[in-house]
């Protein structure tokens, strides 16, 4: 399987190349921050060619459980081609927080069958983000694309998730991985959520354990190491959260550099977990599942 990231160089030569299928998506959001301020931020300079993709309008529903719940897979579809993105297309996402905010629309397109299912699309994350693009001295525009509605087919449903009932049920069997910041993990502080803490056995992720100093991801072998002894090759399976089921594709993303088995998403994450009143854990010890 090929890798799921490409460098700044390599996009740069695609550019060059003008190659014709090529979409790029600005997918910069921030979190706590006002709506709109990913735009403005693509508004003041992007990657040339880039077209900006608003995760709270366009990568979630208008409701559903959790902060940012999944939009239905049509929905997502129609959205997508009426930004010019179509089957065979190779997209990439990029960010300037570490790429957790690009990894949705990655793990969104990927989910879906965007490059399987004989359509011939590829979708992939631009390593280090807007930063490396910057670093290695690459070109920046402030035109916005013109696009024209494409041909665009998915699968009609998600597949790689499971719900907060589904996940009750298999507390103590299957490997949590939560990729929220450690001191949330450990319940010290809770900027949104009601309840501070983590879901009971689930294991302290952090997203910035997947990178290296220079933002970049840590090579595949580094990562395969990290997951291993993060209890990832359990035989019950390997699910990814985090506070609404943003950042949780980032760990999905890095299991996919590092060769491993795709987790399942858990799409409401804490923000879900927490307000519907279930049971939580503190401190840095993953808990016990609760009694049943």
């Amino acid at each position: 399987m090929s890798s799921p990231i490409v460098s700044a160089e390599t996009l740069a030569t695609w550019l060059g190349d003008r190659r014709p299928n090529l979409r790029i998506c600005d997918v910069r959001w921030y979190l706590g921050q006002p709506p709109g301020s990913g735009r403005a931020a693509y508004a003041a300079g992007h990657i040339p060619r880039a077209i900006h993709v608003d995760l709270d309008t366009e990568l979630v529903a208008p409701v559903g459980p959790g902060r940012h719940p999944l939009p239905e897979p049509a929905a997502f579809a129609a959205a997508m081609a009426t930004r010019g993105i179509g089957n065979g297309d190779t997209v990439v996402a990029y960010d300037d927080v570490g790429g957790w905010v690009a990894a949705r629309l990655w793990w969104m397109l990927d989910d879906l069958g965007f490059a399987g299912e004989g359509w011939g699309g590829d979708v992939l994350v631009l390593d280090g983000g807007w930063q490396a693009w910057l670093a290695a001295g690459q070109g920046v525009s402030t035109d916005v694309p013109r696009t024209a509605r494409r041909d665009l087919h998915l699968a009609p449903a998600w597949r790689r998730v499971i719900d907060r009932a589904a996940l009750k049920g298999r507390l103590g069997g299957m490997t949590i991985l939560d990729a929220r910041a450690a001191e949330r993990y450990r319940g010290e502080v809770e900027p949104i959520d009601p309840v501070a803490g983590h879901i009971p056995t689930a294991v302290s992720a952090p997203t910035a354990g997947n990178l290296g100093p220079d933002g970049r991801f840590l090579p595949p072998d580094a990562l395969h190491e990290r997951f291993r002894n993060l209890d990832c090759a359990a035989p019950g399976g390997t699910v990814t959260s985090c506070g609404s089921g943003v950042s949780a594709c980032h760990n999905a993303l890095a299991m996919r550099i590092a060769g491993l088995p795709d987790p399942l998403l858990y799409p409401g994450s804490y923000s879900d977990w927490s307000t519907a009143g279930e049971p939580v854990a503190v401190g840095a010890d993953p808990g016990s599942p609760p009694a049943r």
